[in-house]
């Protein structure tokens, strides 16, 4: 365990040094939110990266790879790619134009005041929701280790959430301190460092897993034996029959149904090749370009060109990341069935039981390293975005629109403090939810939860971008409601059995034509058709 202890202890001297560091000379909220535009492309890349790998994907891919034994979920990099190009294309060209540091100011520009205050509204409700659930996932770790130390089978209900509570409020204290310190630039650098960190410690369980799974043969021998028992549909230790090993593409047609059955099917599936060109990239263009969160990295970059190009190329290696962090899962599965080991009842807890129970020490210390890194790395993005939003769009323009940049700093510093208060009180609610769901799965939630909004700001982005004359303040607002409730009553009534499921990756697709539909119906009013 000491070597595991000064892995982790060098990791967080690490991030503290980096925020410090990047904290000098910051005198406005422009260089604490967005590091004077001065920051290379390479570095955007890696943080984009470091903040997509959360801690829900650092855990729940490898468990959707040992669930699933097959690639499905990979189809989703088709869409976030095209989903990207477009951002990069379509999006950061106005934003850079205007050189707005909220972009929701964009919609200020084009539309009015009114649709900038609740597009940023709804950003930051659904930041805090999405963001603090992603925060609980990463207290899983700890509770396995928990039961690993005391050498207990189970913890029980009360010390679970007790653990969870203290792992999300040390996560979070600690991101904010250093985001608070040192801004952007601090969230960037620290983003490259854990970004390392994770490549190193992924790539370092791969070999560890391909060597007890070869033991004393030769590495052929070894790939024979994944190859059989991942090939293997009697095995079935969590209840989920595969599709069809090693299967990447799923088309939702079959010989064997009608078309309607081939429809339910294709809108119930999350990983499909429809959901890959339609529902992925829907989702694509929604987080990466109607997100503070994530285009506040890119408007870092000293022009649209830069931005576009880090965007585009992260795109381009998330298929392969993917596909690492679902071999990973896959043998897992393998690991365990040759070792005999019975995987824990819950999917979520597969790879963290892993790394707590069979990784040497050291090994051990650095992927709980990166996976503090993964959670810390998309929380104190979370927490810049969120704080710029809420300075920038309601303290400055509401309450106090004659501010210096020193109040406005000090302004975005306590919304900081602010917002990780809420965002534990979330992830809270989240961990006492999953303790008394255990069938809770880690991507639906993560993924699913932006569905709900994120159509809606898209769409009125889209309106904007797309159209010259068409979308006003008062149409946007009935707009965007009406996206949101068309989402929610398809949810009510896919659990009501009135109508098939329809998987998470669609509803961000059904909001945003909703959205747009309505929003196409109210002229721009002459005086508001500048953009």
């Amino acid at each position: 365990m000491t070597a595991d202890i000064l892995v982790i202890a060098a990791y967080f001297c690490a991030i503290f040094g980096i925020g410090l560091y990047a904290g000098r000379k910051q005198d406005s909220l422009e260089s604490y939110a967005l590091g004077n535009r001065s920051l290379p492309w390479w570095a955007i890349l890696a943080s984009i990266i470091a903040a997509e790998i959360s801690a829900a994907s650092f855990l729940g891919t490898p468990g959707e790879g040992f669930v699933l034994r097959n690639y499905t979920y990979v189809q989703l990099g088709i869409g976030t790619l095209l989903g990207r190009i477009i951002v990069g294309k379509l999006f950061l060209k106005p934003y850079y134009q205007y050189r707005v540091v909220s972009i929701y100011e964009y919609l200020e520009k084009r539309f009015g005041m009114a649709t900038r205050r609740f597009a940023s509204f709804v950003f930051l409700v659904s930041r805090v929701l999405a963001s603090g659930t992603r925060l609980f996932f990463a207290g899983i770790l700890l509770v396995i280790a928990y039961t690993f130390l005391t050498g207990s089978e189970h913890a029980t209900e009360g010390e679970t959430v007790v653990i969870y509570l203290a792992a999300l409020t040390f996560i979070t204290i600690v991101t904010a301190i250093y985001t608070t310190l040192g801004g952007l630039k601090a969230v960037v650098w620290t983003d490259v460092l854990q970004a390392s960190i994770l490549a190193v410690s992924v790539v370092t369980t791969i070999i560890f897993l391909l060597l007890g799974i070869m033991g004393e043969g030769s590495l052929a021998d070894a790939w024979q034996s994944i190859c059989a028992t991942i090939s293997d549909t009697s095995l079935n230790p969590c209840g989920h029959e595969p599709l069809q090993p090693w299967d990447v593409v799923d088309t939702g047609i079959s010989a064997t149904r009608s078309w309607a059955e081939d429809l339910r099917y294709i809108l119930g599936s999350e990983y499909t090749l429809w959901s890959a060109f339609l529902g992925a990239t829907f989702i694509t263009m929604a987080t990466m370009g109607t997100d503070q969160d994530m285009v506040q990295r890119m408007l870092a970059a000293r022009d649209s060109r830069t931005g576009s190009r880090a965007v585009i190329l992260s795109g381009v290696l998330d298929m392969p990341i993917v596909l690492i962090f679902l071999s990973c899962g896959m043998l897992v599965f393998v690991y365990f069935q040759k070792h005999g080991i019975t995987p824990p009842e819950k999917a979520i807890e597969i790879f963290p039981y892993f790394i707590i129970h069979y990784l040497p020490a050291g090994l051990r210390g650095l992927l709980v390293a990166a996976l503090l890194a993964t959670a810390m790395g998309s929380l104190s993005t979370a927490l810049n975005a969120l704080a710029t939003t809420a300075t920038r769009d309601w303290y400055r323009s509401v309450f106090r629109p004659q501010a210096s940049d020193r109040e406005l700093l000090r302004a975005a510093r306590w919304f900081t403090v602010g917002f990780s208060a809420l965002l534990i009180l979330v992830g809270s609610v989240t961990a006492w939810y999953s303790v008394k769901d255990p069938s809770i799965r880690i991507l639906p939630i993560a993924l699913g939860i932006f569905g709900y909004t994120y159509g809606s700001l898209l769409g009125v982005f889209l309106l904007g971008m797309l159209t010259r004359r068409r979308g006003s303040d008062c149409g946007n607002i009935i707009a965007m409601v009406s996206g949101f409730v068309a989402v929610i009553t398809l949810e009510l009534l896919c659990r009501r059995g009135v109508i098939p499921p329809i998987a998470f990756p669609w509803r961000v697709t059904i909001g945003t034509i909703v959205t747009m539909g309505v929003g196409l119906l109210f002229p721009t009013p002459q005086r508001d058709s500048a953009a």
